[in-house]
């Protein structure tokens, strides 16, 4: 259809570009959750405190009303209603990404790695994850040594030792990830013989730097941020095998010339890169 001459275009177009100049004129609303307890408390307190000081500073009254609304929310809904929102789904050419919960509607030839991700860490569904999963599916070759830096629920080593890796090592700064990491891994029948998940800095913990560094690896990973990523490069070359391969990701466009440049910069060559929507993957070696 030729949308110059098609009335139907024009008119929905129109309404949605209203619709979208009247959601602007709202005013802008941050929502966060907090368990109810101390800590809970604490950080409530701790953010009305610093509402008031904006309001302080704010005399063109130009940051809007700066209120803090209280709502409670039943904890079981909490860890259990996004549930709904997260189905089984495709990646790449091999992979199968299925949530604990669903069963798969027919049989498939695809590699099934079964996640219950915790309402803390990925699902695998947003284009990062995705753009890392496809290249691992590329690279990972029967027997390599993977490192999974910022594992959160440690979709991407998993699924390496799913397409052959012989061994993972999966680091995050959040000590949660540990648990999360390994129940995933016992639900896709992998033990922690060849599954080594640690929690610490990467950059800063000498004794995380200690375990990272008993092994070489073939595959390092890093699904993190522009900035992280840049930190992490001269570590990443450190850990590698001659002609091992790392794969990036989480990278936001326009950030991607600096990473790139960091990356060179510690002795990778690019080998390709990749966006979906606005984020990109690097791949280097």
């Amino acid at each position: 259809i030729n949308q110059a001459w098609n009335p139907w275009f024009h008119d929905n177009y129109a309404l949605k570009n209203y619709e979208l100049i009247k959601e602007k004129e709202k005013e802008t609303c941050v929502k966060a959750y907090v368990s109810d307890d101390i800590n809970g408390r604490e950080l409530l307190a701790a953010i009305n405190g610093s509402m008031h000081e904006l309001k302080s500073l704010d005399t063109d009254n130009a940051f809007g009303r700066l209120e803090t609304e209280v709502d409670s929310m039943n904890t079981e809904d909490w860890a259990n209603n996004w549930k709904k929102y997260y189905h089984t789904m495709e990646v790449g050419e091999r992979l199968i990404i299925k949530p604990e919960w669903e069963e798969l509607s027919e049989k498939t030839d695809r590699i099934v790695f079964n996640i219950n991700p915790g309402m803390s860490f990925g699902t695998g569904s947003h284009y990062t994850t995705r753009l890392c999963l496809e290249a691992l599916e590329k690279y990972i070759k029967p027997g390599d040594k993977m490192l999974d830096l910022g594992c959160g629920s440690g979709i991407l080593s998993i699924v390496s030792l799913l397409l052959g890796a012989s061994d993972a090592v999966a680091v995050d700064i959040d000590p949660n990830a540990v648990d999360t990491a390994y129940e995933n891994a016992a639900m896709n029948k992998i033990g922690k013989e060849n599954y080594h998940v640690f929690s610490g800095n990467v950059i800063t913990d000498p004794e995380v730097q200690s375990e990272i560094s008993k092994n070489k690896y073939d595959v390092v990973a890093a699904n993190i941020v522009a900035d992280v990523i840049i930190a992490l490069a001269p570590k990443a070359h450190e850990y590698m095998k001659e002609g091992g391969v790392f794969i990036t990701s989480g990278i936001i466009s326009g950030r991607e010339d600096e990473v790139r440049a960091a990356l060179i910069e510690n002795g990778f060559e690019v080998v390709s890169e990749k966006q979906e929507n606005d984020w990109i993957s690097i791949v280097c070696r």
